[in-house]
């Protein structure tokens, strides 16, 4: 008789037959758990969370006691429900055993579900998924392919740096099976393995090199990716890559592959919409990129294929663009022709043209990076760049703007300034204020002349209104006092703006009135400074605009401030109505506010006991140009460095004023008052010396204990001596009208020599000394950050550290961005009561291609001459 005729196969021998017996009469003994769709669907129709809670809540009692019994045949589907619920939020810790179990199952499926679980609920902070280390190296070895995947697609998730270390040498040996399924699966666990330990990179170099050579594109993709890596995270093994590349290796074998990819025809297993295998292109591009970076041979046999997927490659759909932009990249890191460089620049050009707002936005961002390396090739796209800020897209425009300004010099000034201010006067409150400022900066560098410099300013001022920072008013007012020559002119533009009621433009208002303040005889009756300027306004109308300016509900008190002392100052321009101003300050001593009634108390002293000194005191300001030390003290946030005083027997009437703009405490600057009382104080007790602000920053705090105790000094902004601000309180920080003595130009020497206080990566900070003749122990470095290299430095950032004998006051930088070439300045002052010889520990930080640097350095070479 055929056995095999009645459906029974002897190789099931009777101990088998018994265990599914037995299986199934279990089965039947035990209650059929819930599956996992009717779960899904009791958990879909709770109309409340506390519904859902109370399935679920059941459904994992149902399981723990499931567990406890040991039930082993429906295990699988408890698990399977339970990472279900583990994935809505639920704790399921409770099955990380039961996982380990089914991965011990020899069956496929539960190993499935077991390793699933395992990727889920473990990781190397739980201490159970040591237990599967053993289990793993088992199915390593499998003699099934997709046992053999789970495990290493499990170990790659879950791995932590022991059982690394344990499995390597299997998924080394495994990148080498014959299998194009587990080579793959074993690169990329191999990828997982150097990420979490790179030491083990070393291993894994001999497999790695014989992954270019395949044919799979599957096992070539993860190869690749797995040599990126080793590139990026050892600059060792790119060494290695790259002398390879000499010996025609692996560069030569990527250019081939690409290349094959470009030229092959239609394959419809790796087209993906008329490209073939752009995923595979785009890795290749990426790790081309990485191999010719500072590399003249490699990059010079890649220049020619990159062209040709540039010039090649279809646009026409998402697919291409991906690959022409990961081409763009790659063009302009590594050492490529000129004409190259204007052809990626050209993509990204048609990429601004693209109706896709990711892609305008990515091609914004990469031209942003661009400028700096090729800005005659990105000046072609100009207009297309321009047209951008009209995006109704938020960070379309914004990335527009920036880009705007990267491309601002001397030759397309006036053009783009009528473009940005079209766009300061229309755009959203959120930029006008980045705008001003920048607008500010680009013209201050780039100005033909100070006429049209300072028209400019004038629109900002009107066109953003309130949104003004505050160093957009402080760098009008100093254009104003050094422009002697457009005075009267811009003094009657202002005058015109305040006329018109200019409430809602409080710094637009301010910079009025000081200016009206200083040139108001100008304004009265100077002659006209155009054949169109309209006449002249009378006294009276100037007493009825600032009537309305001190009395407005509208103005803040900073600009009644303003106000207040410009009117002081006219009433030694009027040639009458001084009666009038005088009523109108004695009327703001009964002020609610504290520092104008303070003002007026005080002011109305000047017309009564110490009239005859008044016009010497309320003389015009020198003009400010020569508060910038060495020309660069032009800051880059508008404010004005801090001018030491000599003080004559006038000047110290406005000691008070001084001591409040140099931040003082407020019981101090009621000096004016003790000495209109007939105090004889004297002006050393009226001027101490004023310390430089002790740093609170954490950062600076960690500095300070990595310098060993030295006196670290915050990065404040000096006092504007130069330029009227306020306080945040309401306090005059400084008026900007004092005597002219206050104000010196002390003469200064020049003949210490500059040192070299760091020199490293591109970067060099040189210090330039000044003292100043009539203070020898006080000297004024000018330190000078300059970018030799090719690629832009952001967020830097200059610190520095004295001995505790020394006092350091540190003045705002003139920026944070250094692009090639770049330069950024700041001032320091050091003060040197014992004449010590002077030894500072400096701290630089910056990004560098997405990366932050941080470099420090000891400085002890300063001349002898700086405390002679």
């Amino acid at each position: 008789m055929n056995t095999s005729d009645h459906g029974f196969n002897p190789a099931f021998n009777m101990a088998t037959i018994k265990q599914v017996i037995n299986e199934a009469v279990e089965r039947v003994r035990m209650p059929t758990p819930m599956r996992l769709r009717d779960l899904i669907r009791q958990i879909r129709a709770a109309r409340t969370a506390a519904e859902e809670r109370a399935v679920i809540n059941r459904e994992c009692a149902y399981i723990r006691s499931t567990f406890r019994e040991e039930d082993s045949v429906w295990r699988c589907r408890n698990i399977a429900k339970l990472l279900y619920i583990h994935m809505l939020g639920y704790p399921a810790h409770f099955g990380q055993l039961e996982c380990l179990k089914l991965i011990a199952s020899p069956r496929f499926t539960d190993k499935r579900i077991g390793y699933l679980g395992a990727m889920l609920l473990l990781d190397e902070r739980q201490d159970v998924h040591l237990l599967i280390t053993n289990c793993l190296k088992n199915d390593l070895n499998s003699s099934t392919q997709f046992v053999v995947g789970l495990a290493l697609c499990t170990l790659g998730a879950i791995a932590s740096p022991e059982m690394s270390r344990d499995l390597a040498a299997e998924v080394e040996r495994l990148m080498k099976s014959p299998n194009a399924y587990i080579r793959k699966k074993a690169a990329l666990c191999a990828y997982r393995i150097i990420r979490k330990v790179p030491e083990l990179m070393e291993i894994f170099l001999p497999a790695t090199r014989s992954l270019l050579s395949e044919k799979n594109h599957g096992v070539l993709i993860t190869g690749v990716t797995l040599i990126t890596e080793m590139c990026e995270t050892s600059p060792d093994t790119l060494q290695h890559f790259k002398k390879d590349s000499g010996h025609s290796e692996i560069v030569p074998n990527l250019v081939r592959i690409l290349k094959n990819l470009i030229l092959a025809g239609y394959s419809p297993e790796h087209d993906v919409s008329g490209v073939s295998d752009p995923f595979l292109q785009v890795k290749i591009l990426r790790l081309l990129r990485i191999l010719g970076k500072n590399d003249p041979d490699a990059s010079e046999t890649m220049n020619d294929i990159l062209a040709q997927v540039a010039t090649n490659t279809e646009t026409s759909k998402n697919v291409g663009n991906t690959i022409l932009y990961e081409t763009v990249l790659s063009i302009m890191d590594i050492k490529s022709e000129s004409g190259l460089r204007v052809l990626a620049v050209n993509i990204l050009g048609r990429f601004l043209l693209n109706n896709d707002k990711n892609i305008r936005y990515v091609a914004l961002n990469t031209l942003l990076k661009t400028v700096y390396i090729d800005t005659s090739a990105v000046q072609r796209h100009r207009s297309t760049i321009l047209e951008c800020l009209k995006d109704p897209d938020v960070s379309i425009r914004k990335r527009a703007l920036e880009l705007s300004f990267a491309l601002v010099n001397t030759n397309n000034i006036r053009t783009m300034m009528k473009e940005l201010l079209v766009f300061l006067e229309k755009t959203d409150p959120e930029f006008k204020a980045q705008c001003s400022s920048n607008i500010v900066l680009a013209a201050e560098r780039f100005a033909p002349n100070k006429r049209w410099h300072l028209d400019t300013l004038l629109r900002v001022l009107v066109a953003a209104g309130n949104y003004v920072r505050d160093d957009v008013v402080s760098c009008t007012i100093q254009l104003v006092s050094e422009s002697a020559g457009q005075q009267q002119y811009i003094v009657e533009q202002l005058w015109r703006a305040l006329e018109r009621d200019a409430d809602d433009r409080q710094p637009l208002t301010q910079v009025a009135a000081w200016c009206i303040g200083e040139y108001g005889d100008l304004l009265l009756y100077g002659p006209p400074a155009t054949e169109e300027s309209p006449p002249k306004p009378t006294e009276d109308d100037v007493i009825t605009v600032y009537q309305r300016l001190l009395w407005s509900t509208q103005n803040s008190v900073i600009t009644k401030q303003y106000a207040l002392m410009s009117l002081m100052k006219l009433s030694t321009r009027f040639q009458s109505n001084v009666d009038n101003v005088r009523q109108m300050v004695d009327a703001c001593g009964s002020h609610l506010d504290v520092e104008l009634q303070q003002r007026g108390v005080e002011f109305s002293q000047l017309f009564r006991k110490y009239d005859r000194m008044r016009p010497a005191i309320l003389e015009k300001m020198p003009p400010m140009e020569a508060a910038r030390a060495n020309g660069e003290a032009a800051l880059a946030n508008g404010e004005a460095e801090e001018a030491e005083p000599a003080l004559g027997e006038e000047g110290s009437l406005l000691v008070g004023e001084r001591k409040s703009a140099l931040g003082l405490d407020s019981q101090e600057s009621n000096a004016l008052l003790v000495l209109l009382g007939g105090s004889d104080a004297t002006k050393a007790d009226t001027l101490p010396s004023v310390e430089s602000a002790k740093p609170a920053a954490s950062d600076n705090l960690d500095l300070l204990d990595l310098l060993g105790g030295l006196d670290m000094s915050s990065s404040v902004p000096a006092t504007q001596i130069a330029a009227p601000a306020v306080q945040s309180n309401g306090m005059f920080q400084n008026p900007g009208f004092l005597v002219d003595g206050l104000l010196s130009n002390q003469p200064v020497t020049n003949s210490i020599p500059d040192i070299t206080a760091f020199e490293k990566n591109g970067l060099k900070i040189t210090f330039s000394m000044e003292r100043q003749q009539d203070a020898t122990s006080s000297i004024a470095i000018s330190m000078l950050a300059v970018n030799q290299s090719t690629d832009p430095f952001s967020e830097f950032l200059f610190q520095a550290a004295v001995p505790k004998t020394f006092q350091l006051q540190m003045l705002s930088p003139s920026g944070t961005l250094l692009p090639p070439a770049g330069q950024i300045t700041q001032v320091l002052k050091v003060t040197n009561p014992n004449r010590a010889p002077l030894r500072m520990r400096i701290r630089v930080s910056y990004s560098r291609d997405g990366s932050s640097v941080q470099e420090q350095a000891e400085v002890n070479s300063f001349p002898a001459e700086c405390w002679q």
